[in-house]
């Protein structure tokens, strides 16, 4: 069995393949939705790019799902605190998640063109809400979020919804939809087929991979230059137990730029989300779709990658209060706890990556106009 610590450091590099696993895979759908009103103007176009998600969008969510529980059940204290304090925010975004599936399901079932019109726009709404407000979210930790904890272990958040969006986590939200869009746009071309709708998406996604290479480049100028970024400033026991009240931290601009200069070989994230958005460019400019997914793949990899590795050890600091910051060593559940999840995970996680790479083989192939029309399973 593994000791405390290195539970610990396994459990923070999992939330992130969980984060990771849902960008790359449930990532793409939200971007494909938030393209429809823009890529698809005839109801045969629009019911194209929908069935281009179609076959997979219910699976690529168990990604989210697993998320939510993995942090409940790794790091109560970051569970009580975000869940609680964003709660709203949260609320935003599972209001325009249920929109999806009832898009789906009741969309084609009148042929009513205003009808159709209107689930196609509660389509949009339930891919384009989610990629903004799940960056705005990301944002609100990198800055850190306005909650205190007692001597009783209680947390208290005291900021309002409306604290959520400021500059700096608006950019991320930006960026979050820039990335999002730009990995729908690369699956839109290898699923469609070749034609007006794939014209579209090649053109928006050129855009949006310039948009996320800008604004990743302002974030980090943003973290250099401005006032964000966190220190850890007492002795660390990554053994100790769970205590939030044990570690002295405080808020210091560029402080999350520290690691990079401590392990070099963290710099390969952040290059990675420039190079990934920057070869999906490229890609979509040739018409090389696989090259394009790779690329934009790769940015949605690096991006998040770069999120974890500078924030490291932190988890989720407090604005106001950095002495209630959550990190990997005073947050997480305890020893025998993770170890029992670790077991759990190394069993059934190798059971969902090959049974999503099967369902993946079998769907593989361009949706057509002639599908749409003569296929009764298709929505």
């Amino acid at each position: 069995m593994f000791d405390y610590e290195t539970l610990r450091v396994i459990w923070w590099a999992l939330m992130g393949v969980l984060l990771i696993g849902f960008a790359l895979t449930d990532g793409y759908d939200l971007g494909v939705a938030a393209l429809l009103p823009w890529v698809a103007k005839t109801d045969a176009e629009r019911r194209m790019v929908i069935n281009s998600v179609g076959p997979t969008w219910e699976g690529n969510q168990v990604w989210f799902i697993l998320g939510g529980g993995a942090i409940f059940a790794a790091w109560p204290h970051v569970y009580a605190v975000s869940f609680s304090g964003f709660y709203l925010a949260m609320f935003v975004v599972l209001s325009a998640l249920i929109l999806r599936p009832v898009g789906f399901k009741y969309r084609s079932k009148r042929p009513d063109p205003a009808w159709r019109t209107r689930w196609d726009w509660a389509l949009f709404v339930g891919g384009f809400v989610p990629a903004l407000v799940f960056g705005v979210a990301v944002g609100n930790v990198l800055q850190g979020a306005p909650f205190r904890i007692d001597s009783d272990l209680r947390s208290f958040y005291e900021g309002s919804f409306l604290d959520l969006f400021t500059p700096f986590t608006l950019l991320c939200g930006l960026l979050s939809l820039a990335m999002l869009v730009l990995h729908g746009a690369a699956w839109l071309a290898i699923k469609v087929e070749r034609g007006a709708v794939h014209d579209r998406a090649r053109a928006i996604g050129s855009i949006a991979a310039i948009a996320t290479i800008l604004l990743f480049a302002a974030g980090y100028a943003f973290v250099a230059y401005g006032n964000v970024g966190y220190r850890i400033t007492s002795v660390v026991d990554p053994f100790g137990p769970s205590n939030p009240l044990r570690t002295t931290a405080e808020q210091v601009s560029g402080g999350w730029l520290t690691n990079f200069a401590l392990y070099p070989w963290m710099v390969a994230a952040p290059l990675m989300g420039f190079a990934g958005a920057a070869l999906a460019f490229v890609g979509i400019r040739r018409g090389a779709e696989a090259l394009a997914f790779a690329g934009s793949s790769s940015a949605a990899l690096g991006i998040i990658a770069t999120v974890g590795c500078s924030m490291f050890p932190f988890i989720l600091p407090s604005s106001i209060d950095a002495h209630s910051s959550l990190t990997v060593w005073n947050a997480s559940s305890t020893q025998r706890t993770l170890g029992i999840m670790l077991f759990v995970t190394a069993v059934f996680l190798p059971i969902v990556l090959a049974y999503t790479a099967w369902a993946y083989k079998v769907m593989f192939g361009r949706v057509t106009t002639e599908d749409v029309r003569t296929n009764p399973d298709f929505y």
